[in-house]
């Protein structure tokens, strides 16, 4: 039976974009699910004691950037470390990434590129053509998943119930990946690690 994995992100942290393609390959590797959850992650740290960047001390934001610059040398993967539009506005986009989830399409492949926008392109999520263009890439059609999904309100909804999930898991980073046991596997560089564990339960 496939296992299904709790998948919390949020579509501005790099982190979850330096994991993304990496971990749906995972996925697809190993016959996993991936269940995606777009959550809040001002009130997780609030509730959990993490602090915005804004808010963390000038050595953890140093040692952060260095992360980053190692993380995209050894990966390869392009991405800006101090992008122009960054922190930005997901609202939109998170709705979007909801809406294709419940319409069954590949919401992990969306938010993959809905981070590309922000990390690799330095253009904004506030920006509808650009979230559109992510889409695009993704092989869905913004307008079209919006017309077809329910209302921002009812969306939001959605939203607020995957981060009570989240709490309710133990999550308190993004990303982090939640086995059916309740294990969890925070950050990216806990990839190989989640690919063992899925190894272990086949």
């Amino acid at each position: 039976m496939p296992v299904t994995i709790d998948y919390y992100l949020s579509l501005t942290s790099p982190w979850t974009y330096l994991g993304s393609a990496r971990f749906a390959e995972i996925a697809r590797r190993n016959g996993a699910t991936v269940n995606v959850k777009p959550c809040k992650f001002g009130p997780i740290f609030e509730q959990t004691g993490g602090l915005p960047l804004p808010k963390r001390s000038p050595q953890r934001r140093a040692y952060r950037m260095m992360e980053l610059k190692r993380w995209r040398d050894a990966l390869g993967i392009p991405i800006h470390l101090e992008p122009k539009h960054f922190p930005c506005d997901d609202a939109a986009a998170t709705r979007l990434v909801i809406a294709a989830k419940l319409q069954g399409k590949d919401a992990h492949r969306l938010s993959l590129e809905l981070g590309r926008v922000v990390w690799e392109r330095e253009e904004t999520l506030t920006d509808p053509e650009a979230v559109a263009a992510a889409a695009r890439r993704a092989g869905l059609d913004a307008a079209e998943l919006r017309a077809a999904s329910p209302s921002d309100a009812e969306i939001d909804k959605v939203h607020e119930q995957y981060t009570q999930e989240a709490l309710a898991a133990g999550v308190f980073g993004a990303p982090s990946y939640v086995l059916p046991s309740g294990e969890i596997f925070w950050g990216q560089d806990r990839l190989d690690l989640l690919e063992r564990a899925l190894k272990e339960l086949a």
